[in-house]
């Protein structure tokens, strides 16, 4: 089975010629397949952050290969990877990047090592994978070539997971580490709509937010035009993760970067 699509996920930037190379290496295997850029501005080596993109990104896309690059181990004997799934398959380091896309997409069906020659550049550096391994792997998949051809099989239980995200819900007070911030400067936090219930936090609700040395009054709501402009605002974002924005600004810009939110019931 082939396919029509390769989405490309990596921490790359657009600075270099990183993308464009494993574009390009992709374009002389696969020519006739097409390409979509989920993003490569995954801040560098932020596999958490790659991992949220991409597992919420998938569900949308059409079937796919899904190659994605943040490899903060590359060189080392972490594994490269591919993960078949009912709806896809994904292509990339066996570091927690691929799991929750893949369970997004119904869940690891099966999976192999990347290590048949015939299926990597001829010269493999130690610190581009995703150009000497990665591309070419999803090209050939791309084109038909069965995972089962790229080498042995992998026990789906042993694919790394990434340490679960830590969130409290207290009767009036969520606190959860932040997932990813968008390029408006929306602060999504791990935490979804159903741990804000748990918090009793409903629509309406004045609550402050507490990141690191900033203590800010904001407002439980159900979209950005609930508050006044300049307002901070705790919301349920298309993701059905909590966010806090900014009506008409920053709210990272606002409160500062910050691994951890926690948003509480003014008394």
């Amino acid at each position: 089975m082939g396919y029509d699509w390769i989405s490309f996920t990596t921490d790359y930037g657009l600075s270099d010629g990183f993308v464009a190379a494993c574009h390009g290496v992709i374009a002389r295997f696969a020519p006739g397949v097409r390409m979509i850029d989920v993003t490569h501005a995954v801040p560098p080596q932020r596999l958490r952050w790659g991992a949220a993109v991409l597992a919420q990104t998938v569900p949308y896309l059409p079937p796919s290969v899904h190659l994605a690059v943040v490899d903060p181990g590359v060189g080392t004997d972490r594994r490269p990877i591919v993960v078949v799934t009912d709806a896809g398959v994904l292509v990339g380091p066996d570091n927690g990047l691929l799991r929750p896309a893949a369970e997004a997409l119904g869940g690891v069906r099966s999976a192999y090592l990347l290590a048949a020659p015939d299926y990597r550049l001829s010269t493999v550096s130690a610190t581009f994978h995703g150009r000497d391994i990665f591309a070419p792997a999803a090209a050939h998949l791309a084109v038909g070539v069965a995972p089962e051809r790229f080498g042995p099989p992998i026990d789906p239980d042993s694919l790394a997971r990434l340490r679960a995200p830590e969130i409290d819900a207290l009767p009036g007070e969520l606190s959860s580490e932040v997932l990813t911030v968008d390029r408006f400067g929306n602060i999504q936090l791990a935490a979804t709509a159903t741990d804000l219930a748990a918090a009793g936090l409903r629509r309406g609700d004045h609550v402050t937010i507490r990141a690191e040395g900033a203590v800010v009054p904001a407002t439980v709501a159900h979209t950005f035009a609930d508050v006044r402009s300049g307002e901070l605002l705790v919301v349920i974002d298309s993701a059905d993760h909590v966010a806090v924005a900014l009506n008409g600004g920053s709210a990272v810009e606002r409160l500062g970067e910050a691994d951890r939110l926690s948003v509480a019931r003014r008394r």
